[in-house]
């Protein structure tokens, strides 16, 4: 298997990110709903001590994925045509707005803290400032939202998925297995 796309099926490096994208998401909206579910215990502090430096990770993921996938767009494997290849295409176009989109907001917000981040042991935003109101509003009214928009696309495109396996046959996702 080589490292670019080929036009019949996606390179390791998309699958990389694909697969590893989706285990962080995963964790991610797993660890939200856990504290939605479960509400404040040691287990949910322990994993939603996570959340900013895996939603970073995530982050500079989506930005090196969407870099890719430009890269990649004449070689990648052809769409449906006419109004279902539309349709995919724009869904891709939403779900990837909204990987790069739901952790801008948060960044966003977190420097409009004006409080330090620190993750995997590097300082990413210092802090020490005033608060700066509209960001923390920007982050506080979209980062949420916008985090539940993503979990309902996500679902969307694993039932697609599955739909070309078992409904089309069409071997849509042997491309990115």
């Amino acid at each position: 298997m080589g490292l670019m796309d080929n036009g019949l099926k996606y390179g390791l490096v998309t699958r990389i990110l694909h697969w590893g994208m989706a285990l962080l998401l995963l964790w991610q909206l797993g660890a939200v709903i856990a504290g939605e579910v479960l509400g404040e215990t040691s287990f949910t502090d322990a994993i939603g001590s996570t959340h900013k430096p895996v939603g970073l990770l995530l982050f500079i993921l989506a930005v090196v994925r969407a870099v890719w996938g430009l890269l990649n767009l004449s070689r990648r494997p052809r769409a449906h045509t006419g109004l279902i290849g539309k349709m995919a295409v724009a869904g891709h176009v939403v779900l990837y707005s909204l990987l790069l989109f739901v952790p801008s907001v948060a960044l966003i917000r977190q420097y409009g803290s004006g409080r330090p981040f620190e993750a995997f042991g590097l300082t990413i935003m210092p802090g020490g400032h005033d608060k700066i109101e509209w960001m923390t509003k920007l982050g506080g009214d979209w980062h949420g939202e916008l985090a539940w928009m993503l979990l309902a696309m996500i679902v969307l495109h694993l039932g697609m998925a599955l739909f070309h396996q078992f409904v089309w046959k069409d071997d849509t996702f042997k491309r990115m297995a």
